[in-house]
């Protein structure tokens, strides 16, 4: 983000406009909408300035510009379609420490003016930081087709009553379970159909309703995260976030999934790493019980899905004998999402029936595994958390028969920005990840199927391969 997002408050504050054109008179509109009180600087009086004069407190300053029109300014718009006189506008508002806006011009400006979405109280902002103003308009148009326009009667009931509302229900937690049950329930139902005083009743009614817990009973949400990509979060996913008190997250979740959080949520990272700092699972559980006994929603976020691989069970069990409330969003998991994103299909008619899933982090958990099986042909591995145990791995499929020539793909970073492939076979398996210097997170696919991501690679870079390996199994 390279711009910092805020709300100017520019009643009664002076507002300089240089310019007479249609694009100041676009600007001089806006800012009287605003309360502000304009001067409008230009060498001619614009033909378009005494209509203006109807909607707020504006004047005329006629002549060309001079370093005297920034006194008492709070804020300057340059829009003289003179690109020297705006640059003038705009160093000497610098040297004075105010904030100006040079239209069509993102470097000579202090503060940009968004695209707006207009349902007032409620006024949503969107910005493209100069780099593109057609498609903040684009963004700006897709929303006003989403939000209805009774919005702004609905925020401005809410305003009128937030003192009501703030004495009787003094806890945060109370008053927004009252702002989602009642309000965006019934009140907002009466809004949408224009009947504000039955709306306002039954605003009333149900506050005076409104239970006197101080501590609402806590519960926890199992949230899968997918793996990394914010775009793969479900509807249901993003809505726990938005009502999570407490975020328990892993390491691997990424900072654009955590964001889409609420900006008050509590995070707190749990995470395991292999072979670094661990976080004891009894010290999970513990920090799940403590904040949902303290009435807190709690959001447990896993990367991936929690039921593969995440010990979501474990946790389940501990809320369930502890008597805590919960439920289970699943997520992506890694195998799925990795693979898709590297255009490898996990099953495919001509080279593989079935998948497994399989984790391989450590030697313990290779010497479980059922090596026969997982060295068969026509089939696809997705190996989790196996970069550190590459070697004992490739070892193990070759003594049990799988043949050298299997192709593999290891995904780095899957689905992320930083998404990187690296494609061979069997064989070459653990030199092809040292001399790319493969790290975790990274997905193993290994099968036929592989092969596929030299042809159907659609996101990211190109894979790091030689060349299109070949399907032994092609018709």
């Amino acid at each position: 983000m390279t711009l910092y997002p805020l709300f100017a408050d520019l009643r009664s504050r002076a507002v300089l406009v240089v310019g007479g054109g249609a694009v100041a008179a676009r600007k001089t509109r806006a800012l009287l909408a605003a309360g502000a009180y304009v001067t409008v600087g230009s060498p001619e009086v614009p033909a378009w300035l005494p209509a203006q004069r109807a909607h707020g407190v504006l004047q005329h300053r006629q002549g060309r510009f001079s370093a005297d029109w920034l006194d008492s300014a709070w804020l300057v718009v340059a829009a003289t379609g003179d690109e020297a006189v705006n640059r003038r506008v705009a160093a000497l508002a610098r040297e004075r420490r105010l904030f100006v806006n040079v239209v069509d011009d993102a470097e000579l400006s202090s503060f940009h003016v968004p695209a707006v979405v207009d349902r007032a109280p409620l006024v949503i902002a969107i910005s493209s930081g100069g780099a593109a103003p057609a498609l903040a308009r684009h963004v700006r148009a897709r929303i006003e087709r989403l939000l209805e326009p009774s919005l702004g009667a609905l925020a401005a009931l809410a305003q009128r009553w937030r003192p009501r509302l703030r004495a009787r229900l003094p806890e945060a937690a109370a008053r927004r379970h009252f702002f989602e049950t009642a309000v965006l329930g019934p009140v907002a139902a009466l809004v949408r159909r224009r009947r504000i005083g039955e709306a306002e009743a039954a605003m009333a009614r149900l506050l005076r309703q409104a239970p006197d817990a101080a501590t609402p009973r806590g519960s926890v949400v199992l949230l899968g995260a997918g793996p990394g990509d914010p775009g793969l979060l479900t509807l249901a996913g993003l809505r726990a976030l938005g009502n999570a008190d407490v975020i328990l997250h892993d390491r691997l979740v990424s900072t654009e999934v955590l964001a889409l959080a609420r900006r008050d949520a509590r995070t707190i990272e749990v995470g395991k790493q292999g072979g670094g700092h661990q976080v004891p699972q009894e010290h999970i559980h513990a920090l799940l019980l403590e904040h949902a006994r303290a009435g807190r929603r709690v959001v447990r976020l896993k990367g991936g899905d929690p039921f593969v691989f995440g010990r979501g069970g474990e946790e389940l069990e501990f809320l369930r004998a502890h008597g805590i409330d919960y439920e289970v969003i699943p997520g992506i998991t890694a195998a799925i999402a990795c693979a898709a994103h590297a255009g490898i299909p996990l099953t495919h008619r001509e080279h593989a029936q079935s998948v497994r899933f399989v984790t391989a982090h450590c030697k313990d958990s290779l010497d479980t595994l059922d090596w026969a099986a997982l060295a068969a042909e026509r089939q696809t591995l997705a190996v989790y958390m196996g970069v550190s145990t590459l070697p004992a791995l490739r070892d193990r499929l070759l003594a049990h028969g799988r043949d050298v020539t299997t192709p593999f793909a290891l995904i780095e970073n899957g689905t992320r920005s930083e998404q990187r492939i690296v494609t061979g076979t069997l064989a070459d398996l653990v030199e092809r990840a040292r001399d790319h210097a493969v790290a975790a997170p990274a997905m193993l696919i290994l099968g036929e199927v592989a092969a596929l991501a030299r042809r159907l690679h659609w996101f990211g870079a190109e894979p790091l391969g030689t060349a299109e390996l070949p399907h032994r199994h092609a018709a």
